[in-house]
């Protein structure tokens, strides 16, 4: 199954700024591709609008709206972190307007603040997702038992986030082969490219049982991206994959749709390399980009003292502290 997330993780890349004009041309052209779920949001999730990780220019809700009407044969899904979505103010009013299938995230060692969210939505009938992000920073077993949580609440599926490209195919192998054989649901990959490998990653998530791949048309995301969904499925039906989703489609939706969100084109540079080297989630690459130029210091610097400090999605208010304290040692 593939998971869409253009429309939700691309939004990093442009500070969250879509509009309901591109989600409406979006969903339209690729709502006949196939097996698909389309996510959409707030780059952070539904809800996470603020000074703190960036202004949506458009609300959530109006996106999942035009989304909705022009989904008719793929399924619409949103991605919820807690502490910046809430039940009241976000994921009941999303249910109202049709959403089919939730992903509800946190970091890889707190599942526990996700039990009311899943549990919501499972009583609600909805298909729903645990996701553990930055799984590089725990082991597979503490992955495990944060997994098996989620699924007591009533979680379908486990997706497992490379949030910093930070992966080796050893790793992806041996994390994912060892959910796979010890729970009882599907388990999914997102994989982001860093370190060039994003499509490879995917591919061997798949290898040792995942079924389910989590990617953006044309890698389109924070850093230098995700996995470019349109490439990974040519790699698969070349490979011999059954994979119910028309290439051509999604093709078609990468040359004439996404190429036009793009404020530039993805690449892997110094700045991308050193956040998947320090295992630092890719949303920080602009904000690191931003000290960095404010305060005179090398962005590289930047990314390897914050995987020291082992930050995590939420916490780019360090980002300047940390900047600040180079640029003073610089001085000295």
């Amino acid at each position: 199954m593939i998971f869409d997330s253009t429309l939700r993780d691309g939004q990093h890349a442009i500070s969250h700024q879509l509009t309901t004009e591109q989600v409406e041309r979006y969903c339209r052209a690729v709502d006949k591709a196939g097996e698909y779920v389309v996510i959409v949001g707030h780059g952070n999730g539904i809800g996470a609008s603020s000074v703190q990780v960036g202004i949506s220019g458009t609300p959530d809700l109006e996106l999942l709206a035009v989304a909705r009407k022009e989904l008719k044969q793929t399924r619409l899904g949103i991605f919820l972190l807690p502490g910046f979505g809430t039940i009241a103010n976000d994921l009941a009013p999303a249910m109202k307007l049709g959403v089919d299938l939730v992903c509800v995230a946190a970091h890889c060692t707190e599942a526990d603040v996700t039990q009311q969210y899943i549990k919501y939505v499972a009583e609600l009938g909805k298909e729903v997702y645990g996701v553990l992000m930055m799984y590089h920073m725990t082991t597979k077993e503490r992955l495990l038992e944060e997994a098996k949580k989620m699924v007591s609440y009533g979680a379908q599926g486990i997706i497992i986030m490379d949030s910093a490209g930070a992966s080796t195919p050893a790793m992806v192998k041996e994390t994912i082969g060892y959910l796979v054989e010890n729970l009882p649901v599907p388990i999914g990959f997102h994989a982001h490219n860093n370190l060039g490998m994003a499509v490879a990653h995917t591919w061997m998530a798949l290898e040792v049982g995942a079924r389910i791949a989590d990617g953006t048309i044309r890698g389109f995301g924070p850093g230098a991206g995700n996995c470019p969904i349109e490439v990974l499925v040519a790699l698969l039906k070349k490979m011999g994959y059954q994979i119910p989703v028309d290439l051509n489609i999604l093709m078609d939706v990468s040359d004439q749709i996404v190429t036009t969100f793009m404020k530039k084109l993805l690449e892997i540079d110094s700045i991308t390399i050193a956040s998947g080297l320090a295992g630092v989630f890719s949303v920080f690459t602009l904000p690191v980009k931003r000290a960095a130029e404010r305060f005179g210091v090398d962005p590289r610097e930047i990314f390897m003292e914050l995987g020291k400090r082992r930050v995590v999605g939420g916490q780019e208010d360090i980002v300047v502290e940390v900047a600040m304290e180079l640029a003073k040692h610089k001085k000295q």
